[in-house]
C-alpha cells in the first residue's frame, strides 16, 4: 500500500532509516527536494556505496514498485521500452492464412494490437500501479552509449514515448526517477541538467559503524569497530581500488561465520579476498602491511577508550 511522500528533510531521512539505510543529512536533503520538486535523482559514486540501494529502500519506504533498467554497452529503444511479439505474430498470420479469411488491412492493424507488444522497463515505468507511480531505477546509465543517454533525454523531459502503431504512451503521474553511474565515462550535462545531482561518498567511521549495526546486528560491537576503522585506514592507503560499504557488510558477515570476535592478522589475510577485489591490492596489503595496519588500529581504539 502506497504511502505519503514525506514532508521534511528528517522525515526523509527516517524514511529511509525505517528500510535499513542510514544516511546523512546531505543525502536526505537531495532525496526530500527530487521527491518534492519531481525531478529525476542522479547519484553518482564509486561501485558498493549504496546508490543503487536508494532506489530498493524508497520503493520498500514508500510502498511502490520498483523497475530496474540496468544499462550495459548496446542498450538500445527495443531492451529498454519496448518490441513487438514477432512470434505471436507469425502465429497470428499462419492462422489467418489457414481460416481462409486473411484480410490485409484488418490483419495489419490486428498484429499490432497491445497484445503482442512486449513492454520494457521504461514503458513499464510510464504506468501507474496500484494508484502510485512506481520508483524505476536506471542502473549504471555510465555504461550505455550517447546516443541512449539522448533518447532518455525525451523520455525524462515529456515522461511520454510514442509507439508508431499504437501512438503515444504519456504518463498519468510521472515515476520516481533515480539514475546512478559509477562515473566510467562522464555522462553528458544536458542529462545532469534534469536531475538534481549528489556525490555518494564513502561514509564516515561513526556512520559506516552505524550500517553495520543496522545490516548486521548479529557481529559483536567490538568486531564492527574494528572492522570499520581497518576499512577507514585501507580507503586512506595506496590501493587501486579502495573496498565500498557493500565489501564492509560481506567481510563482517565472513568474519561472523567465522565466528570470529577480533581481529587478528591471520584471519586478516586469510580474508582479505573478501574486501579487496584486486591480487595487485591483496598482494600489497598482505602480511606485514595488514599486520601493521591492524595494530594501529587496535592501538588507536584503545587509546580513544573503544576497546
Amino acid at each position: 500500500m502506497p504511502i505519503s511522500l514525506p514532508t521534511s528533510i528528517d522525515d526523509t531521512v527516517a524514511l529511509l532509516k525505517s528500510a535499513g539505510y542510514i544516511a546523512g543529512r546531505d543525502l536526505g536533503t537531495v532525496v526530500f527536494l527530487a521527491l518534492k520538486m519531481g525531478r529525476p535523482l542522479f547519484l553518482e559514486g564509486e561501485a558498493g556505496v549504496g546508490k543503487t540501494e536508494i532506489a530498493k529502500v524508497l520503493s520498500e519506504a514508500l510502498g511502490r514498485k520498483l523497475i530496474r533498467l540496468q544499462c550495459y554497452e548496446g542498450l538500445d529503444v527495443s531492451s529498454a521500452v519496448y518490441e513487438w511479439n514477432y512470434a505471436a505474430q507469425m502465429i497470428e498470420i499462419r492462422m489467418a492464412e489457414a481460416s481462409g479469411t486473411l484480410d490485409r488491412d484488418r490483419l495489419g492493424h490486428d498484429v499490432f494490437a497491445e497484445k503482442f507488444l512486449i513492454k520494457r522497463p521504461l514503458l513499464q515505468a510510464l504506468e501507474s500501479t496500484g494508484g502510485a507511480a512506481p520508483i524505476l531505477l536506471i542502473d549504471e546509465i555510465d555504461r550505455t552509449d550517447e546516443a541512449f543517454e539522448a533518447f532518455l533525454l525525451e523520455v525524462l523531459s515529456d515522461f511520454q514515448v510514442t509507439i508508431p502503431e499504437l501512438g503515444t504512451v504519456k504518463a498519468n503521474e510521472p515515476p520516481i526517477v533515480v539514475i546512478t553511474s559509477n562515473r566510467t565515462r562522464e555522462v553528458h550535462d544536458a542529462l545532469k541538467r534534469r536531475c538534481l545531482y549528489h556525490w555518494v561518498g564513502y561514509p564516515d567511521a561513526k556512520r559506516e559503524e552505524a550500517i553495520i549495526r543496522t545490516k548486521r546486528p548479529e557481529a559483536s560491537a567490538a568486531l564492527a569497530r574494528e572492522v570499520v576503522a581497518f576499512v577507514q585506514a585501507l580507503r586512506g592507503g595506496d590501493i587501486y581500488k579502495a573496498p565500498g560499504v557493500a565489501e564492509t557488510l560481506d567481510w563482517v558477515t565472513a568474519l561472523h561465520e567465522l565466528d570470529c570476535v577480533t581481529l587478528d592478522p591471520q584471519t586478516v589475510n586469510d580474508t582479505l579476498g573478501v574486501l579487496l577485489k584486486y591480487q595487485d591490492d591483496i598482494a600489497r596489503m598482505e602480511g606485514s602491511e595488514a599486520k601493521r595496519i591492524l595494530t594501529q588500529v587496535k592501538e588507536e581504539l584503545r587509546t580513544t577508550g573503544y576497546v
